[in-house]
């Protein structure tokens, strides 16, 4: 079985103040931050997932996520790298992204970082109305989003990516439109532009805002997904759009079922092995406090069962517009292509999925019930 290409994926949870809609690892910042203590234990803990998982593949891709990593200083960021050039093989030309919100404080970090190494930012700005920013409970404000953008350039990041979400509370006709046309007239090189969800264990799960309805919804979506296309943004995923050559990398290693190392509280990665069907997912504990404290604890390993393969890969691989090759679910699963029937079949007769240069992708109705896609694929 072939080993698919590496990445490296690096957790920082701390950010100045939850989102009522994140339902990411992150905790807002009550005292300092415990930079120094973390660094060293995000490297040990690449140091120990390296040896035990036998890793000698060079990494293809870098990404420090979070939480909001650009509250740590350069010289941790600094340090965080070099420590880990020491333990790893760094793929020439790597691609090294930092996550970052809008904000003096972390704005004027942004050439710091650049000279470190980083050489793509992704930027949380989510809408550009000052209105709608303090219903997702932002912290940020147009001005200062636009000026976030402003920075990356001046800063020498010709990569760099931004947040927009839609169907936001509050939102009104136009809206969203706006806040795509700012984006493009800003130049980044990717724009990710995602629909909010109430995700379970959120405030907004818990006490539900009203939101638009899917009329609107629907419409706004078509209405932007038009007007990035006509400014040069390919939409290659659904929720991702970028100018020619400017995808991320890493998420694509993500969607294409590669392998990433996950670090840090809260990180998963998913290691494959020489085995065929033997594909290990990894998580490291969710508390930073008990990620510090007890490292002996942090890992949780699991084997993923042989007959759940197909839908894990499915699952990433239909995101994207590009699809996947049979071959490339043998050579990543080490699985036959009949383990995907009678499911592929199903699709391609109800005009789901459909076959063109030996690639199966989601046809447009595919990815409208892509839900309905994927439960063909369930165990």
């Amino acid at each position: 079985m072939q080993l698919p290409p590496l990445s490296l994926y690096v957790h920082i949870p701390w950010c100045i103040k939850k989102c009522p809609y994140c339902d990411f690892n992150s905790h807002a910042v009550k005292a300092g931050l415990p930079e120094t203590t973390y660094i060293g234990a995000l490297l040990n803990d690449l140091a120990e997932d390296m040896d035990r998982f036998n890793i000698n593949r060079p990494l293809q891709s870098i990404f420090i996520g979070g939480g909001t990593p650009s509250l740590f200083s350069p010289e941790a960021i600094n340090k965080l790298l070099e420590g880990i050039k020491q333990r790893a093989v760094v793929a020439e030309g790597v691609e090294v992204t930092l996550e970052a919100n809008p904000g003096t404080f972390e704005s004027t970090k942004f050439a710091e970082f650049n000279a470190l190494g980083i050489n793509r930012l992704s930027i949380g700005i989510q809408s550009f109305h000052d209105n709608l920013l303090t219903k997702l409970g932002r912290v940020h404000n147009q001005n200062e989003a636009i000026r976030a953008a402003e920075i990356a350039h001046l800063s020498g990041f010709n990569n760099f990516n931004l947040d927009l979400m839609f169907g936001l509370p509050g939102a009104k006709p136009g809206d969203s439109e706006n806040d795509a046309a700012t984006a493009i007239a800003l130049a980044p090189a990717h724009i990710s532009f995602y629909q909010l969800t109430l995700e379970p264990n959120t405030w907004f799960h818990k006490f539900p805002p009203k939101l638009p309805d899917d009329e609107f919804i629907f419409a706004t979506q078509q209405n932007c997904q038009r007007l990035l296309a006509e400014n040069g943004y390919a939409q290659y995923e659904i929720s991702a759009y970028g100018k020619p050559d400017k995808q991320c990398r890493h998420n694509l290693n993500y969607w294409q079922f590669g392998d990433y190392l996950g670090v840090g509280a809260g990180a998963h990665g998913k290691i494959a092995t020489r085995l065929p069907g033997r594909i290990i997912r990894t998580a490291k504990a969710k508390n930073p406090e008990s990620y510090l404290n007890n490292p002996a604890d942090n890992r949780n390993d699991q084997m993923i069962a042989v007959d759940e393969l197909p839908l894990e890969f499915v699952m990433n691989q239909l995101r994207l517009r590009k699809g996947f090759t049979l071959d490339h679910y043998q050579n990543m699963t080490g699985l036959a292509a009949a383990s995907l029937e009678p499911a592929l079949s199903d699709c391609r007769q109800q005009g789901l999925i459909s076959l063109e240069n030996s690639y199966y992708s989601c046809s447009d109705k595919g990815w409208n019930f892509l839900d309905s896609v994927l439960e063909k694929f369930f165990p």
